[in-house]
């Protein structure tokens, strides 16, 4: 008796597992963990380390993240960077993926500057960009675009103002910010590495749920 309901549960398992795979092969994101549109990139255009002009347009179809920083940090930016580092040498030959490190401090980072940061980092050249320009610009997208600021802040006078933040945000092909992760915490960079194919996988032109953004009254 004990034998057959052995063979009946290994049976029933063995079909469950069948029927879960198949589910996972004919239904699209069956199974997967969906990540929530927090908010939509807004159009923006800065230069970057080569003196070029780095627009929204070129990160169209791409997915990439978005992190601030600025060179002269002693403090959090060089483990930030060295994290991101990691994401980078993951995913440095997809040209699909882009890196955006945007400088909360554009008086004193210069495409000079810049550029001889991202030599130091040996990225210079590839999908990471870092990105300068005037500071209301950068602020502004810090806060309304990538949510790695409160935008309250935002009434704040410019002049007085100095956004200093951990996170980064990972953006998808259609320019929605996705989820945002902490750049000073293994686990979160490593949870970042295993989402960018996720959305690497994604179709242009599709959308997601909206859910509320981490400085709101109800973030989820």
């Amino acid at each position: 008796m004990k034998k057959r309901t052995a063979y009946y549960l290994i049976f029933f398992l063995v079909l469950f597992g069948g029927f879960l795979f198949a589910m996972t092969r004919f239904i699209p994101g069956f199974g997967k963990v969906s990540m929530p549109v927090l908010s939509t990139v807004k159009p923006f255009s800065f230069t970057d380390q080569n003196g070029k002009t780095f627009s929204n347009q070129q990160t169209e179809g791409k997915v990439y993240v978005a992190e601030y920083f600025f060179t002269t940090c002693p403090g959090i930016c060089p483990k930030m960077n060295r994290n991101l580092k990691t994401v980078y040498d993951n995913y440095k030959n997809e040209p699909g993926f882009l890196i955006l490190s945007h400088s909360v401090d554009p008086g004193t980072d210069s495409v000079t500057r810049m550029k001889i940061y991202a030599d130091s980092l040996g990225v210079n050249g590839g999908n990471w960009h870092f990105l300068t320009g005037s500071k209301d610009s950068l602020y502004l997208a810090a806060r309304i675009s990538y949510l790695l600021d409160d935008p309250k802040n935002n009434n704040k006078l410019i002049e007085d103002q100095f956004i200093h933040t951990q996170f980064f945000a990972l953006v998808d092909k259609n320019g929605q910010v996705r989820r945002i992760y902490d750049g000073l915490k293994k686990d979160e960079v490593n949870q970042l590495i295993t989402d960018i194919p996720v959305l690497l996988k994604e179709k242009a032109g599709g959308r997601g749920h909206f859910a509320n953004g981490i400085f709101n009254n109800n973030p989820q």
